[in-house]
Parts: C-alpha cells; sequence; structure tokens
C-alpha cells in the first residue's frame, strides 16, 4: 500500500504569495497536486499545512525543516499506519507522467530534476530523522544517497514553478 504525501509547507519566497493557493487550469496548485495522488495512492494526506481538502499533517520534527521534514511526517504515519511506502511530490509538482508510480517502482527512488518527487520505503524513516535531526545538510538528496535510490529521468523533465511568471509561463503553453 501507497501513502501519497502532497509536501506543502514551503515559504514561498521566490513565489512572493502562498504557492499552494495559486490556480492553473482554474484549480488550485494544492488541489491539483492532491488529485494527482489520488488515483495512484490508498491514502493522501498534506504535509506543512493546516488547512487541506485531506488530512494534513505537520512537518517533522518542526516546521523549516524543508521537504525532508515533510517527507519525515508522511513516512512516520506510513510506518505507523502499516503502508509500505510514500509516493511523495511538491505542491507545485505539475507535468508528471501518468505511469510515475511504475517508473519509480521499487522504491526508493525519485525524478532526477526534481527530488521531492519521490517513492520512498517506509525504512527510509531512521534515515530521514536521523539526518533531520544531525549535523549537515537536511536535503532529499542526502536522503536518498542514505537509502540507495536511484535518479530517475524523464523524457520531459518536470514543471519548475518557483515564479507566478513560471507559472503564468505554463499557463500559456497549456493554452496553445
Amino acid at each position: 500500500m501507497i501513502l501519497g504525501a502532497v509536501l506543502a509547507g514551503g515559504q514561498s519566497t521566490r513565489f512572493g504569495s502562498d504557492k499552494a493557493l495559486a490556480e492553473y487550469g482554474g484549480q488550485s496548485l494544492l488541489a491539483l497536486a492532491v488529485a494527482r495522488l489520488s488515483p495512484w495512492c490508498e491514502k493522501v494526506v498534506v504535509i506543512g499545512r493546516e488547512t487541506a481538502p485531506v488530512p494534513s499533517l505537520p512537518d517533522w520534527p518542526r516546521a523549516g525543516m524543508g521537504p525532508l521534514g515533510g517527507l519525515a511526517a508522511a513516512l512516520r504515519l506510513a510506518e505507523q499506519e502499516r503502508f509500505d511506502a510514500v509516493l511523495s511530490l511538491g505542491v507545485d509538482s505539475l507535468g508528471l507522467p501518468e505511469n510515475l508510480p511504475e517508473l519509480l517502482a521499487p522504491a526508493p527512488a525519485y525524478l532526477a530534476d526534481q527530488p521531492v518527487v519521490g517513492l520512498w520505503p517506509v525504512s527510509a524513516t531512521a534515515a530521514a530523522e536521523a539526518i533531520l535531526v544531525g549535523q549537515g545538510r537536511h536535503s532529499m538528496r542526502r536522503l536518498a544517497e542514505a537509502v540507495g535510490a536511484r535518479a530517475v529521468q524523464i523524457a520531459a523533465g518536470s514543471a519548475n514553478i518557483n515564479t507566478p511568471a513560471d507559472l503564468a509561463e505554463l499557463e500559456k503553453r497549456r493554452g496553445l
């Protein structure tokens, strides 16, 4: 069983406003991310937000730890609820392939150009926690190295939305 986790606890500093609530195609990025994960996962949660269209959890061990803090919270929940793995993506992860779970299987694996998009076995929980409470960088790539995750390339690459201009450019291309 796979737990889907939308990592949505970022500060949106480059975006200038709450990125999760920004709209693409008439829907918020948060709603789109939840909808993207839903067909692939038995349960979907949002990490790092108090309000969401599905259950939400705070980052672990606290806010401000970056995407790895969100993934750690999801891995801990997955372990408690006896899921096998967590399929994670950022709230701004658009343009993902329809066969993403198959591309990332077997876990652990992540998208090379967007490491927040990954399939992480519950056995990665201890490594994530150790990184977050230890010294050094608290990054998804560091976790990937620690658990021997594969970096998966996708032909088209994935969307990178850091600013309103990035989102506007995607909307423009969608309208062509």
